[in-house]
């Protein structure tokens, strides 16, 4: 497909997402939220979104991703919770 092919396709979508995105971004301000460490991990995918590259996808992946390679003795919790906090975690190696 070209440039229009997937603009008509997919922009309406991504527009979509895009407002829930900020709509997302605006509750969190109005509830005062602390900061926490998805919501850093976040905003350095967000900066991703404007840094130029094909490979953006992979880049805001890798901004909520857990850097390390070893694997931990035993899980923090039940649950992923989308984003790697680094005050948590298990003493490795990153990827590089």
């Amino acid at each position: 497909m070209d440039r229009r092919q997937l603009l008509d396709l997919y922009f309406v979508d991504a527009r979509a997402r895009l407002i829930d995105i900020a709509a997302f971004l605006d509750r969190l301000e109005r509830a005062g939220a602390a900061e926490d460490f998805r919501l850093g991990a976040f905003r350095q995918a967000l900066k991703e979104l404007d840094t130029p590259g094909a490979d953006r996808a992979r880049r805001v992946l890798l901004a909520l991703s857990d850097p390390t390679h070893d694997p931990v003795a035993q899980s923090p919790g039940k649950s992923a919770c989308g984003a790697h906090n680094s005050h948590h975690s298990h003493k490795s190696h990153p990827i590089r």
